[in-house]
């Protein structure tokens, strides 16, 4: 009754007063924008709830890295699969053609103002290829191999930002707001080299060669990503949404890496302690078929169906819709690894984070990786191992996909 009162107030307003708010009464700010929530192609939504972090098993590292205790995850939306290599390619196209453009000396064709007077490239105007600047942009010389006509890959620079948004609560010195903006430029083309660095006595040059461009991979998920080239990524990710979204919507939360703890919620599929995605104790279901892709003995990488990688939505998903959540490739998260952070954890959305810069020491630098691998054991698969590297590394077997908190109380809260 008092929301039918309340709409039949504000039409009154409207009809006498052509919009202006005069009657008095205390009626909020009434030209605000819709919200009815986003539900992002790709992604599914995993409702808020408990988890009890720890080991689901036994800790055959140390009980106090995974030290059992209860804690609260707001709802969010998390990719079904990995990033794949063709998803992660739209990435690099754009960031390619943002360097080509503003790399052409008379580039005004390629521009256009925004609704605020900035200036961003115009992106269905085509680009000539046939540009003698472009020419530059490409291997020269000595550089080439077999005549060929590629691009120096060490162009595909993009700075990305974001806001200390600790150390901006804590300060008490009116430091100015800029101080507070970080940024960081990364290079983003994956390094391929990985697939022959990280196995010594192997032979995996094909796969270095043709992982990431080759069609037959488009659908496999990307590797040879450090945690900054992924944070790159969720960041260009947000931008390209805000900036192709309906006009009069308002922008969206920033799409980002899970935390680990969001991680393990979401792996479980909303089952409690689960070990694994699927919910049992087994590594195969009753036919005696692996469940994941990952090193099932040794030297035997092929009995799980796939020798390194596979597709991103290979196997069966768990009960909240995500595909390998075990096995395939370990997955980058958002926190900072610490062997005791268990003990000092808030219980309400924990998050430890640290924003290593490249002088810190190489310990300041260990990022949590979750899930496990094509070449791990089955221990690493397990929803409540921990595992680290460092920020700045690049591996043929961590792969990311991208979160975004949900605003509201539930997508499903009808009230």
């Amino acid at each position: 009754m008092k929301k039918l009162f309340k709409i039949l107030l504000v039409f009154l307003i409207f009809v006498t007063s052509c919009g202006k708010q005069q009657s008095g009464e205390l009626l909020g700010v009434l030209n605000r924008p819709q919200w009815k929530g986003i539900n992002p192609y790709g992604m599914v939504y995993v409702p808020s709830g408990t988890l009890h972090i720890g080991a689901s098993d036994q800790d055959v590292t140390n009980t106090f890295v995974q030290r059992p205790r209860e804690i609260s995850i707001q709802g969010f939306f998390m990719d079904d699969t990995e990033i794949t290599n063709n998803e992660y390619r739209q990435f690099v196209f754009w960031v390619r053609d943002s360097v080509i453009v503003y790399n052409i000396s008379d580039n005004d064709e390629y521009f256009i103002e925004d609704d605020n007077g900035n200036r961003q490239i115009d992106w269905p105007v085509d680009i000539d290829w046939e540009n003698e600047d472009i020419k530059d942009l490409y291997l020269q010389g000595s550089n080439q191999f077999a005549g060929r006509n590629q691009f120096d890959v060490s162009n595909l620079n993009y700075e990305y930002m974001w806001f200390d948004w600790q150390a901006a609560a804590h300060d008490k010195k009116d430091t100015p707001r800029e101080q507070f903006i970080k940024r960081k430029e990364v290079n983003v083309y994956p390094d391929t080299l990985v697939w022959i660095r990280d196995f010594s006595y192997s032979y995996n040059e094909p796969m270095a060669r043709n992982y990431f461009w080759h069609p037959a991979f488009d659908d496999y998920p990307v590797v040879g990503v450090n945690w900054h080239m992924a944070n790159a990524f969720a960041y260009w990710r947000t931008q390209f949404w805000n900036a192709n979204r309906p006009k009069k919507t308002v922008n969206t939360e920033n799409f980002r890496l899970p935390s680990e703890h969001e991680w393990e919620y979401a792996s479980r599929g909303g089952h409690e302690l689960a070990p694994y995605p699927w919910g049992g104790y087994y590594i195969r279901n009753s036919k005696g078929c692996l469940l994941a892709n990952f090193k099932p003995g040794r030297g035997n990488y092929t009995e799980d169906g796939g020798m390194y990688t596979v597709k991103a939505d290979a196997y069966f998903p768990n009960d909240y819709g995500l595909y390998n959540m075990s096995g395939n490739v370990a997955e980058w998260t958002l926190s900072a690894f610490d062997e005791n952070s268990y003990s000092f954890l808030h219980d309400l959305n924990p998050d430890m984070r640290y924003d290593a810069l490249d002088s810190d020491p190489e310990a300041f630098k260990r990022k949590v990786v979750r899930g496990g691998s094509w070449k791990d054991v089955k221990h690493y698969l397990m929803t409540a191992t921990r595992n680290w590297e460092y920020q700045d590394t690049t591996k043929s077997y961590i792969g990311f996909r991208c979160a975004l908190t949900f605003l509201g109380r539930s997508i499903n809260d009808q009230f």
